[in-house]
Formats: structure tokens, sequence, C-alpha cells
């Protein structure tokens, strides 16, 4: 297990209910960081809408996560 941040933002933030937390997870990539978190907060944004950054960085979403890493997913914006 290893412990990161993660940031949630818009509608991600709505359903989760936090704007960052840090988790111990096992997941070694950001597709499978992001599934965990579909099973616990529901999340039914699929992965192909979603941007993540890993230390402020976009990345693809196979990049292998590591301890101490900030991870950000952040969801298309609407705006009028």
């Amino acid at each position: 297990m290893k412990s990161i941040d993660i940031q949630y933002y818009a509608i991600l933030r709505e359903k989760s209910g936090l704007s960052h937390e840090t988790l111990q997870t096992s997941a070694s990539t950001a597709t499978q960081l992001y599934q965990e978190l579909q099973k616990r907060f529901g999340f039914s944004l699929p992965i192909n809408v979603v941007k993540v950054a890993i230390n402020n960085e976009f990345a693809a979403w196979n990049t292998e996560i590591r301890p101490g890493d900030k991870v950000a997913f952040i969801p298309p914006v609407a705006g009028g």
C-alpha cells in the first residue's frame, strides 16, 4: 500500500464530498486508482472524459502512481 494525495474537482468533489484526501491504495496506475474511487464514491463519469494530473502535470491513464504522488482528477467543465 502507498499513501497518495488526491484532489477532486467539480462533480467529483460533489459526489465524494471531499476537495482532497490522503489515501492508502494498492493501485499501481491512474486507471486503477480511478476505478477504485468509482466503486467507493459511485463516480459515473467514464475515464475517457476525465483528465488526470500527477504532480501538477497532465498524465496518461497508464502512468505509474508512486508513494507521495499528488493526483488530481479533472472532469469536463461546462459553462455558458
